[in-house]
């Protein structure tokens, strides 16, 4: 694999350990056995008990890969829902969606945060699509705020297939705008391979979650998330591709099912470890 150990390159979604504060994580985080974590950046905005979170996880040895925010009124029960909740799209939050982002980029900033991540929301394929321009251009005005204070910002995929990403993202033209590749997304959402989308998607490339997913025997609904190793997520051809593209970011573990976060987070730690040593050999 990479030059740098998989074992020093994975990290942990704080939100995937849905802790009830500081402390909590980093008792979580522990008992993984990962020392990254990608961190939620709302409760450290928002909730003065997050406020020394910072601090005590950099006393405990563990090291913030990346941040994430969300957007204000976004529902996941099913996937009409989140198309027209999702991201940054719906006009009547974006003034809203816009002073928070502006409160993380100056957290990021002062944290020494440099990758933050987030979901867009759903990029119409058309270009002619009114849509298409309002959200290349929010997305242009986020991007050129974090710029200006040294940061990195990581679009989230699966809203759409790896071709019309990358199409977007080489249309945007903007140096500090990447992707943060979840190859579980593109099987939830039903958008195409994730093998081939993160080849298409390399070049733009900046993190990547560690998830795992089967589809849906419905099209239109949800397909089902998994703990990593027994999805759908060809995990061998995946991380080779990473390999070969050259990558060599944070691969953050997310979870976002199930109530045996820990231990599932630990399953998918040692599978990504097992399964890299095998193509190590």
């Amino acid at each position: 694999m990479s030059q740098a150990p998989i074992a020093d390159r994975l990290g942990v979604c704080s939100w995937s350990l849905q802790p009830a504060g500081p402390a909590e994580l980093i008792e979580k985080i522990n008992a993984t056995g990962i020392k990254k974590v990608q961190l939620a950046l709302d409760p450290l905005v928002a909730d003065a008990a997050w406020a020394d979170a910072a601090t005590m996880l950099a006393d405990a040895g563990i090291e913030i890969a990346s941040g994430m925010f969300g957007c204000i009124g976004e529902d996941y029960s099913s996937l009409d829902a989140i198309k027209v909740t999702g991201g940054i799209v719906p006009d009547e939050t974006w003034e809203g969606n816009w002073a928070n982002i502006t409160k993380v980029a100056d957290l990021a900033a002062s944290l020494g945060v440099t990758l933050v991540s987030f979901h867009a929301g759903f990029l119409p394929e058309a270009a002619d699509d009114p849509n298409h321009a309002k959200l290349a251009e929010r997305i242009r005005e986020i991007a050129r705020l974090f710029a200006g204070k040294g940061l990195k910002l990581a679009l989230e995929t699966g809203q759409e297939e790896g071709p019309v990403l990358r199409a977007f993202l080489d249309e945007l033209a903007e140096p500090n705008v990447g992707v943060n590749f979840d190859p579980a997304n593109m099987i939830l959402y039903a958008k195409g391979d994730p093998v081939a989308a993160v080849k298409t998607l390399m070049p733009h490339l900046l993190q990547v979650h560690i998830k795992d997913a089967l589809p849906t025997a419905t099209p239109g609904t949800w397909g089902s998330e998994e703990v990593v190793g027994t999805g759908a997520v060809d995990w061998p051809a995946f991380l080779a591709a990473l390999d070969e593209g050259g990558f060599e970011g944070a691969m953050c573990i997310e979870r976002e099912a199930g109530d045996s976060r820990v231990a599932d987070i630990t399953t998918g730690r040692e599978f990504i470890l097992k399964t890299t040593a095998k193509e190590g050999e």
